[in-house]
């Protein structure tokens, strides 16, 4: 077969990038920038607002391609809670790096990206981070033999709470005076049910291996109690995602809280009392994302089958090795009864997307 002139300058110029990103997924991790731009275009205006996401493979809505990503990811989704809100077209921006840790994603991102903030049509700012820490982190523990060293996963949190605060400082530094909303999300635990299994390392202590989800637990909470109280400190709300995917919508344990709002963090809980409620009070209310309860009797998937990243509905951009989207589209929904689209708790994007949204100023 006779290869085309142009599709071998295409193929010489993409080959090498093809082939780091085959090389492993590590290299697809740490090198896949998807960055998109969507508009939702809502009938009877031409004012526009503008939200702007810094973060990750999750505000990224990384689907496991490397060209692609989904539409509505969970900036997108509160944009068109925006546009019902302000009777408005809102473009939501994503500059997102999927596999960036939060330094990445600090440097890289926020700081080197700030132009997007500073538009002056820029009305809420939001970030996530400190999920590629984490996920690193473990995948090395698992990996360890011998005597097992806590010290990554130390790191890995000590560098989440530096970098989640530079964060916040440099937004408020920066972004466009007229910013009405800056909002952080936290981190839910992928993989809660998989890293119930017991170590191939061993304690220093007591000589015996120790169970995955007991070492990450505690961490994973120590990460999110820094982010919703640096947020309390610092003038950003904290959409609680550990809370919202990780409990049911219902009280499970009798205790006369839903279990997604006991779980939540509370402005002002000293940390040893918010780790000690979910590593221990609340603990058992915990479910697998995979299997998200809102009643008794009913549950949706949150997460994809790579066990990692948030469920989506309604399509894909083009977002990843090839560039990235800059479209518009009409709203899905146009109003929402309650607040609420009627998909709001079925996928994890959607349910995201509504964490963000419950504090939408009510104008721009």
């Amino acid at each position: 077969m006779t290869v085309p002139v142009n599709a071998r300058s295409l193929l010489r110029r993409w080959l090498p990038a093809l082939a780091l990103l085959v090389a492993g997924s590590a290299a697809v991790a740490n090198t896949l920038t998807q960055n998109v731009s969507w508009t939702i275009d809502r009938t009877g205006t031409t004012t526009k607002y503008r939200v702007v996401a810094y973060g990750d493979s999750i505000y990224a809505g990384y689907n496991g391609s490397i060209t692609s990503a989904a539409k509505y990811s969970a900036p997108t989704v509160d944009a068109e809670y925006l546009s019902a809100l302000w009777n408005a077209d809102i473009e939501s921006v994503r500059r997102a790096k999927s596999g960036a840790v939060a330094s990445d994603i600090y440097n890289n991102k926020i700081v080197a990206e700030r132009s997007y903030m500073q538009s002056s049509n820029t009305r809420v700012v939001t970030f996530e981070m400190c999920g590629n820490d984490g996920l690193q982190a473990r995948s090395a523990f698992k990996s360890q033999t011998g005597t097992c060293s806590y010290a990554g996963l130390q790191t890995a949190v000590n560098n989440c709470k530096t970098y989640v605060a530079a964060a916040m400082d440099y937004i408020n530094a920066n972004a466009y005076a007229g910013t009405r909303l800056k909002v952080i999300a936290n981190l839910y635990y992928p993989g809660y049910n998989a890293d119930n299994v017991q170590s191939s390392c061993r304690d220093a202590t007591t000589g015996a291996t120790v169970n995955l989800r007991d070492v990450f637990l505690p961490r994973v909470a120590t990460m999110n109690y820094w982010m919703c109280e640096y947020a309390h400190q610092k003038g950003f709300q904290c959409a609680d995602s550990f809370a919202q995917y990780m409990g049911a919508d219902y009280d499970s344990n009798g205790d006369g809280q839903v279990d997604s709002d006991a779980l939540r963090h509370v402005a002002g809980e000293s940390e040893s009392s918010y780790v000690t409620r979910i590593t221990g009070t609340l603990r058992p209310t915990l479910r697998d994302a995979n299997t998200h309860f809102v009643s008794s009797s009913s549950s949706y998937d949150y997460i994809q089958s790579d066990d990692t990243h948030p469920t989506y509905v309604n399509g894909t951009v083009t977002a990843g090795l090839f560039g990235g989207t800059t479209g518009s589209g009409a709203p899905r929904y146009t109003s929402f009864t309650g607040g609420k689209s009627p998909i709001w708790n079925r996928y994890g994007h959607e349910r995201m997307g509504w964490a963000l949204s419950v504090y939408n100023p009510l104008t721009p």
